[in-house]
């Protein structure tokens, strides 16, 4: 520990895998509320399970990592708290083997005597604004109904999400490590607005069609869009300052199909075809074989 400052990260899990063999790293088993193994007990992949404590672990097929930093903000105790996930981390470093190059403590101890939010570098669309790319992948009136909460329950965050949702840029994955602080104010936001969306969600408030399990995880996908919210929010009012925030880059733990990746994304855009026709798609080819 340098300077007396610990810090915890979680890698959201849902099955086995390799982990960092960093101390500030801890692997935690998302979802595991409900799941058994072939002979009817509890599933143990042999990771700390998000069904312990204070937990949300049910809401996972809609929250995805989300019941992981819901875990850590209420059972963690560390000066900071982070969130990677298994085939995501940091990394300062690019290694023949990518897990050799996951960011350790020694590397981070460093940085965390100047910053206080450490994000994952910027995921940027180029070509359509985070509104429109939500609009082409998924279902719009989720994010219109989630401005609508924060319209009437944080109106001060309004002009930061307007800002936000133009850009065309934006801290993905639901990655970062930040002061406890922080940690308790962000999700005290975060979930209050998630919670508010699914009641909504669950008395038909939102217009939308009955959803594939795939586009059912859209809880964790409008996170992903409101941390920016939140961040640029912090920025306006003072309480952080561009100096406090660094990126880190995010690297991915096993080979990424960038063809596909940038198919898909086109696909979407100029013809329709959300992410879960797609899915859909591939599904019924693989049958076929």
């Amino acid at each position: 520990m340098a300077d007396g400052k610990t810090v915890k990260i979680i890698v959201a899990a849902h099955k086995a895998f390799r982990m960092p063999d960093d101390d500030m790293y801890i692997p935690l088993h998302v979802g595991a509320e409900g799941k058994i193994d072939e002979n009817g007990q509890p599933l143990d992949i042999g990771f700390v399970k998000d069904n312990t404590g204070d937990n949300i672990s049910l809401k996972n097929p809609g929250y995805c990592e989300l019941t992981g930093l819901y875990w850590a903000w209420k059972n963690l105790e560390a000066d900071y708290i982070g969130l990677a996930h298994y085939r995501r981390h940091f990394s300062l470093r690019k290694t023949r083997d990518p897990f050799d190059g996951v960011l350790k403590y020694a590397e981070l101890a460093p940085i965390l005597k100047k910053k206080k939010v450490i994000v994952p570098d910027k995921r940027k669309y180029y070509i359509e604004s985070l509104y429109n790319h939500y609009k082409h992948t998924h279902y719009i009136s989720q994010l219109d109904e989630t401005r609508s909460i924060i319209a009437e329950k944080y109106p001060d965050y309004i002009s930061s999400f307007d800002r936000v949702i133009r850009r065309s840029w934006g801290y993905m994955f639901n990655m970062m490590i930040m002061e406890r602080g922080l940690v308790d104010e962000y999700c005290a936001w975060l979930f209050d607005v998630l919670f508010e969306l699914e009641k909504r969600v669950n008395e038909d408030k939102v217009d939308m069609p009955e959803l594939s399990s795939f586009q059912a995880r859209f809880y964790g996908r409008i996170s992903e869009i409101i941390f920016n919210v939140w961040l640029d929010h912090c920025l306006k009012t003072g309480r952080l300052r561009k100096k406090d925030i660094t990126e880190i880059p995010c690297r991915f733990m096993e080979k990424e199909n960038w063809f596909k990746k940038v198919w898909g994304f086109l696909m979407a855009k100029f013809f329709g075809r959300r992410y879960e026709v797609q899915e859909a798609a591939k599904t019924a080819k693989r049958n076929k074989r």
